[in-house]
Formats: C-alpha cells, structure tokens, sequence
C-alpha cells in the first residue's frame, strides 16, 4: 500500500532486496515478473504509471516509467511464450472502462 518492494527466497523470511517508496508513495496494484527474461519485472501503481526494472542494468531503481494517459488502469497481465527466444513480451493492460490495451515491450526488456 505505500509503494514497496520486496524480493524474497522461498527459504528465508527476510528479504534479499528491499526497495521502499518505489512508486512515490502510491499503492501498487500488479507485479508480474517478465516472462521471457528472469531479471525483468514491470509494476503497475494506482495512478496508471508502469515501472519497468531490470535488475541486472539497475538493482537500485527502475530503469524507465510509462504513464497510461486518459484512464485509470486496474490491472495487468503479460503475455509472452519463455520457451522461445524471439523476445516478444507484451503487457495487457485492462482499464475501467472495460478497454483491454496491448503494448509491446522493448527487445533489450525481453530477450532472454
């Protein structure tokens, strides 16, 4: 509810990363780790912004951010296939209204 982040092993109760206010603040609605490249994980937070990480260009701070204008986002999910290596990862994104939006990710955010 206030934006944070924390990255656990199923074998420890304490987290191996812990990144506070990383969405100034704003709850997070959705964390879906990529599904073509084990690093990447994109968050969703209740003001419709989209943080993309990389931990292994950056494990202190996203390495981009998008804004979906116009309309509230509620959730969103990804689509992709892991086992094979053309790098297409997309995001779906479902707004209020009902609206189903498709966005694809960069290459360098999805190749494995």
């Amino acid at each position: 509810s206030d934006g944070s982040i924390r990255l656990h092993q199923m074998t420890s109760e304490y987290p191996l990363m812990q990144w506070n206010d990383s969405t100034n603040g704003q709850p997070i609605i959705a964390l879906k780790w990529a599904l073509t490249r084990p690093a990447v994980f994109f968050v969703l937070d209740a003001s419709s912004h989209i943080y993309i990480w990389d931990l292994l260009e950056n494990d202190l701070l996203p390495v981009a951010k998008q804004t979906i204008p116009s309309e509230n986002v509620v959730t969103m999910a990804l689509l992709g296939e892991p086992e094979k290596t053309n790098g297409l990862l997309g995001i779906v994104l479902a707004k209020e209204s009902g609206q189903i939006d498709i966005q694809y990710v960069k290459k360098k955010w999805a190749l494995p």
